[in-house]
């Protein structure tokens, strides 16, 4: 087999600087001959050219001729195999890097809760250490720690499930040959169950809320329960697209609040929420009520902006809207829920009802049955026991047919054996 020709050299330099000119002599500074121990080892070595341009990379500061030359081969093995790993490029540096290139894809919320956990664990845990050096024993062990310390089995998992998906664009852009934390990422807890309000419940809630309020959130909590929506899609309902001649309405944006501070506006995560949603006379007379406070508000003018909004126009801000759930349902004693666990109820009460799975799933906009499975499996146990029963019944029914056709008083077949 044919050796690959050899490549770069290595040699002593130093920082010693000419008197007159002030730069620095490097190699060529006459103490480097005299003295063995002076200057550093540093290596030099021409890279495959990329768009036809040469590429030469210098390292120095190696204590050793040998040093040198192991990295000076390390570097040239890397580009034969295609990767580039950078011995200066420290684990803290990479993830900021790879947490800007991932802005245009995530949601402000999304993006600022992984800024918040690569300053709070990745960083402090694994920042100084070089990414060609990180190795899974360090990521096990960090795991470990955090458990054994008592953090959050959830909060541990999505901190290394964020490593994992940075280190894995380390791979695909060849600065890494492998994954350290590809296997190092503990199993995903188990999502505890949301509480749902029963009809009951839900009812009650809402009636407490015409008695006693009677106000823009009485009619978003409304709608919300009505129309199963994310508190995003909600509070970001406009009224252009609101249809009520039609009664439909359209999810088009949704809201988020970062750090409950700047409010951003931004598309539906997925394609099947950009959807039209279908309006039940409660839900109708809800918007047509806050149509009539928008109206009387501004009598000028006409229904534009936000159909949920503060007196001024602007968005409510979702930790306030929060707020007011809690306190109006303290007042009833009902158990406690958050603004997603609408959403829930929602969905609980169709399932309830009977309505077949696959509308509820289209109702609420999900991306496929499997999620609306997985979430609301558990409260099909009716369905569930209607289903054997069912099945039993059938196979009783045949069990009597094929047993009424194997009588001899009555099959033919007995007849002519007799």
């Amino acid at each position: 087999m044919a050796q690959r020709p050899k490549r770069g050299r290595v040699y002593r330099r130093c920082g010693c600087t000419d008197g007159n000119s002030g730069k620095q002599l490097g190699s060529w500074c006459p103490q480097l001959a005299a003295d063995t121990t002076h200057g550093r080892w540093t290596y030099a070595v021409d890279l495959a050219p990329e768009d036809g341009k040469r590429r030469t990379r210098r390292r120095g500061g190696f204590a050793s001729r040998a040093e040198a030359a192991r990295e000076m081969a390390r570097v040239l093995n890397a580009e034969y195999r295609g990767v580039y790993e950078d011995r200066t490029l420290r684990v803290g540096l990479f993830l900021y890097e790879w947490l800007e290139s991932k802005r245009a894809a995530l949601a402000p919320n999304t993006w600022t809760g992984y800024r918040a956990c690569i300053e709070r664990d990745l960083v402090p845990a694994f920042g100084g250490t070089l990414l060609v050096d990180l190795r899974p024993k360090h990521i096990d062990a960090w795991v470990n720690a955090q458990l054994a310390a008592g953090r959050g089995p959830t909060t541990v998992h999505h901190a290394v499930a964020m490593l994992r998906n940075a280190l894995n664009h380390a791979v695909r852009t060849w600065r890494l040959r492998y994954n350290p934390a590809k296997h190092s990422v503990p199993a995903k807890p188990r999502a505890a169950e949301r509480v749902c309000w029963t009809p009951d419940q839900a009812a009650a809630f809402l009636r407490h809320n015409t008695e006693h309020y009677a106000d823009r959130l009485t009619d978003l909590f409304e709608v919300m329960l009505g129309t199963g929506m994310r508190r995003g899609e909600i509070l970001a309902l406009h009224w252009s697209d609101v249809h009520l001649m039609d009664r439909q309405l359209y999810v088009r944006w949704t809201l988020t609040a970062v750090n409950n501070g700047k409010i951003h506006l931004n598309e539906p995560k997925t394609e099947a929420s950009r959807a039209w949603i279908s309006l039940s006379p409660r839900v109708m007379a809800a918007l047509h009520r806050q149509a009539a406070l928008q109206m009387a508000a501004h009598p000028e003018g006409t229904l534009e902006g936000l159909v949920f909004a503060r007196p001024d126009g602007e968005p409510l801000r979702p930790q306030w809207v929060l707020d007011q759930l809690r306190k109006r349902t303290a007042e009833l004693n009902l158990p406690e829920i958050g603004l997603h666990d609408l959403r829930h109820t929602a969905a609980s009460i169709m399932i309830a009802a009977g309505i077949p799975l696959a509308v509820v799933s289209k109702t609420l906009r999900h991306s496929n049955l499997a999620i609306t499975v997985d979430l609301y499996g558990h409260l099909l146990k009716d369905s569930a026991d209607e289903a054997v029963v069912a099945l039993a019944t059938a196979l009783d029914r045949a069990d009597a047919h094929v047993a009424g056709q194997a009588d001899p008083a009555t099959d033919c077949r007995f007849g002519q054996a007799a």
